[in-house]
């Protein structure tokens, strides 16, 4: 805060308030972009906990053990976007609460006029900006709680006794709230743990399945149930309605849902993220008909971007003793202070600032809706509702027996287990969509849900999220460009998957695994010889032969992704290919995993047995040297052994003993004798090693072509002509000069000037030479036999 604001406050604490704030807030975001530039270290997190100090911390201590605690144990990518944007609106909701605490110390006269003011202003902002006239406000940190609140209300508002006789009266005749089957998860468990009632009080009224949305409540058999429970003695006591679902931002039909609780006396109670458009100038007709309500409930926190302020819920009720009792209201001044935030905010905002950041959410979600509709193979599920800000999409493949009008719904006629296969591979290629486009735009604050009917889809809520984010238009438009990028990977993924399955389970030796929640192209395990199939339990052979398989089409450098995990109804090792960015080969990949695995496999066993080999020769061989030294003891003689008299006899008659030794042939796993060697000075060759078994098929690539790619059939007979008339020259020339040298070797008479045909040279000859090639070598005395 500079010098001329301090000098406009009077009170000294209360500019000393605002300066702490301000110096505390910069030394966050300040210390926070430092540790994002410092590319490894990461600030020590005070993670366990220790001895209070008995001297005391400094401000700026306590500030960077708050901030190491926020954002010390941050992987590679920080979650800190809200700190980032919070903005100097942020800091006047943040300062609320510190001045909360500061108006508490006052004096109770000056505190409740303070409170009084605070609580009505901004009671009247917000029933004035959402259209909800002559209502009450109850402000609450929980966004359930309001809710819990109004049942107490309506309780006690139906139940006249309920002071006095408490649960009697509700167990003579049984109360129920209605919810709708889209209402958020866990919505009716937290009511009854809150209300102290029983889950049978509880009324799940169904969505459509004929008629309108399937995300709206069936009204006809919203009364039907009403009618139902009155038979049976019980009360109607509440409904919560939707203005935009939880899930998709459908708007229940609540102008027919108020005129049905009017009828039967029912508490109308409505919530969502359509109830902000309130504010804006034109409002649909459905989302209108919310300010007829008995209450609302409203979270203008994430709408307008303010941090920590709390959820408001606008009823109507002329009791003030039954607000009292059932806690809408209350004679705390703590109480009150809960509004002191958003009377803070709202304040800086101004009226045209409010209404500004939803106009520009409704505007982002009405673009990107209007985009989607020109990308094929999209879908979005609101488009009956052009006034929602919210959308959700999803990718679909039309099947062949399926009606394009329905967008991925397969005809009657189709087999159920290829609509169930359709099915799961769509959800997980959605899935995978709406994860690569949370990674590419952050700042679009996109959220992957799944829903009963319509399956795996991606959301885009620019209400609960731009004013956080900053999101803005340009984003939207590489939103839809980054889908753009990314359908031709889902589409020939998803044409690939059948292919690949057929591949594998006309392969020997590969099974097809059948993992839904894989986006991939599939997911395959070789089945080796000791396989045990019936076996759930982890493979300890199998694991190995897929790491080294995963390990060879890794370093095959192609553009598909490989990688190794358990299967997915087991613990067995499987490889999982991933997405195909263009046209796959599929016959060559599954051969290329099948002879790869068959490779691995025989090596793995070639190397078991070959150790199994060597031990053995080992032993043999220890044996017969054991054996041999017992027979030159006995050739030389004892009277050798003696060190003295064994060199003066050595030296009158010397020995002529033959160096003896084994070695082991690891290609014929045979011992052999260490002789041939001695005399010859040469090392036996062995028998040749077999070939590596390679595939049946062995295709011939283009340069710079990558592995699994199809080559075109252009290029593909060019190659095949040139290789068979090279082929067919490198016969010519070998027919020529093998008939040539047939010709020379039978005819008897030898041009003058030819050179000499090679004779074979005498035995002696060749010894000599190998003699004179070994003179810088120790010499070792020939056997009389070869003299």
């Amino acid at each position: 805060m500079d010098a001329s604001l301090e000098k406009k406050i009077a009170d000294p604490t209360l500019a000393e308030m605002g300066k702490n704030l301000k110096e505390a807030m910069k030394m966050l975001e300040d210390s926070q972009r430092r540790t994002e530039e410092e590319n490894g270290k990461k600030p020590l997190s005070g993670d366990i906990p220790g001895p209070l100090q008995g001297s005391g911390q400094d401000m700026v201590s306590i500030l960077q053990l708050v901030q190491n605690l926020m954002h010390g144990d941050e992987d590679e990518e920080p979650q800190s976007t809200r700190i980032q944007n919070i903005g100097e609106q942020g800091h006047i909701s943040l300062l609320g609460h510190s001045l909360g605490a500061y108006i508490s110390t006052l004096d109770k006269e000056k505190l409740r006029k303070l409170t009084t003011r605070i609580l009505s202003d901004t009671t009247l902002w917000l029933c004035r900006i959402f259209r909800y006239e002559n209502g009450c406000a109850y402000f609450h940190e929980e966004e359930r709680e309001g809710l819990a609140k109004i049942c107490r209300l309506a309780i006690h508002s139906r139940y006249e006794d309920f002071v006095v006789d408490g649960f009697n009266v509700l167990y003579n005749r049984k109360p129920v709230i209605y919810l709708s089957a889209a209402a958020r998860p866990g919505l009716g468990q937290y009511l009854c743990n809150q209300l102290g009632l029983p889950f049978p009080c509880l009324c799940r009224v169904p969505c459509n399945t004929v008629f309108g949305s399937q995300h709206q409540m069936d009204v006809a058999f919203l009364e039907k149930l009403i009618k139902d429970d009155i038979e049976r003695g019980k009360l109607p006591l509440l409904l919560v309605a939707n203005a935009g679902t939880a899930a998709v931002g459908h708007t229940d039909k609540i102008g027919r849902l108020k005129e049905l609780c009017e009828q039967y006396g029912i508490w109308l109670h409505v919530e969502g993220v359509n109830l902000a458009t309130l504010a804006l100038g034109y409002v649909s007709s459905s989302v209108l008909a919310a300010t007829k309500c008995d209450s609302m409930t409203l979270t203008p926190g994430p709408w307008l971007g303010l941090p920590a302020v709390p959820a408001v819920t606008l009823y109507k009720h002329d009791d003030p003793a039954l607000t009292l009792v059932s806690g809408l209201t209350s004679n705390k001044p703590a109480d009150k202070l809960r509004a002191l935030p958003l009377w803070l905010s709202l304040q800086y905002l101004g009226l045209d600032g409010i209404v500004e950041r939803i106009k520009h959410a409704c505007q982002l979600s009405q673009r990107l809706q209007e985009s989607l509709k020109k990308v094929n193979h999209i879908k979005i599920l609101v488009e009956d509702e052009l006034s929602s800000p919210v959308v959700v999409f999803r990718f679909f493949q039309e099947l062949p027996g399926s009606d394009p009008g329905l967008h991925a719904i397969p005809a009657p006629s189709a087999a159920p287990s290829a609509v169930g296969r359709e099915r799961h591979s769509c959800d997980a290629l959605n899935r995978w969509l709406g994860e690569q486009l949370k990674q590419l735009v952050p700042v679009s604050g996109l959220t992957v849900m799944d829903l009963e009917v319509e399956g795996t889809c991606v959301r885009f809520s620019p209400l609960m999220t731009a004013a956080v984010l900053g999101t803005r238009g340009e984003d939207v438009d590489q939103l839809v460009a980054c889908i753009q990028s990314k359908l031709p990977v889902l589409t020939c993924t998803l044409q690939l998957r059948e292919e690949f399955k057929q591949e594998v389970e006309a392969t020997a030796g590969l099974l097809y695994v059948d993992d839904p929640n894989w986006p991939g192209i599939g997911v395959v395990r070789y089945e080796h010889a000791n396989d045990d199939k019936s076996s759930l339990k982890l493979d300890p052979e199998g694991e190995k032969i897929h790491a080294g398989l995963l390990k060879k089409l890794n370093e095959l450098e192609s553009d598909l992704t490989f990688k190794m995990g358990p299967e997915y109804k087991s613990m067995k090792s499987c490889i999982y290919i991933g997405m195909a960015s263009d046209d796959i080969d599929v016959s060559e990949l599954v051969e290329t995993i099948a002879v790869t695995a068959r490779e691995i496999e025989e090596n793995s066993r070639l190397l078991e047995n070959m150790t199994e080999v060597v031990r053995k020769g080992i032993q043999e061989a220890q044996v017969q040297l054991q054996k041999a030294n017992e027979e030159r003891l006995l050739e030389e003689g004892v009277l050798r052994q003696i060190p003295v008299v064994g060199s003066v006899l050595n030296w009158f008659s010397p020995v002529q003993a033959s160096q003896k030794g084994r070695t082991f042939n690891l290609t014929a796993g045979s011992l052999e004798s260490t002789e041939h060697t001695y005399v010859y000075k040469v090392q036996g060759s062995g028998v040749t090693p077999p070939q590596t078994p390679t595939g049946t098929r062995v295709k011939q690539r283009l340069p710079g072509q990558k592995p699994f790619k199809r080559s075109l059939r252009g290029s593909d007979a060019i190659s095949e002509t040139s290789s068979v008339s090279h082929i067919e020259d490198l016969e010519k020339v070998e027919q020529l000069s093998g008939g040539q040298e047939a010709s020379e070797a039978n005819s008897p008479e030898r041009h003058p000037g030819a050179p000499a045909p090679l004779e074979a040279e005498p035995p002696g000859a060749l010894q000599d030479g190998a003699q004179g090639l070994q003179d810088d070598r120790p010499q070792v005395e020939e056997p009389e036999s070869l003299r």
